[in-house]
């Protein structure tokens, strides 16, 4: 299989950063920051996942390796900013969380625009 191997090693180690924050938020955490935990760790898997599925099609389908960096970067940022918030009461983060938003959003989006684009065997 031929793939986007950096892309898919930074999918990976966001996924194994969202399952610890996942865990921690749902057995170490307090109530008061639980919800920002498992919020945050819940889009930076998915959107993991997307960037793994973006890196297997990367060879084959134009922007398909931007859309996984797009949403692989924006879910860590979105997690990392929701996470500190809670952990660390820095309100300043709260700023931070809808930049990560708005790359998880632009990640699925040219995604949508991969998948609509015609590919040289459609010519």
């Amino acid at each position: 299989m031929i793939w986007n191997r950096h892309l898919a090693a930074f999918a990976a180690v966001n996924g194994a950063l969202a399952v610890a924050i996942g865990a921690f938020g749902a057995h170490g955490a307090v109530p008061q920051i639980k919800t920002l935990l498992t919020t945050g760790a819940s889009y930076q898997l998915a959107h993991a996942l997307l960037a793994l599925m973006c890196a297997g099609l990367a060879p084959r389908i134009a922007m398909a390796g931007l859309a996984g960096w797009l949403a692989s970067t924006g879910g860590l940022i979105f997690c990392l900013a929701v996470s500190l918030l809670g952990l660390l009461d820095l309100p300043a983060l709260g700023a931070v969380a809808p930049i990560g938003g708005v790359l998880m959003i632009a990640g699925w989006l040219v995604l949508a625009l991969a998948a609509l684009r015609p590919s040289p065997s459609d010519a």
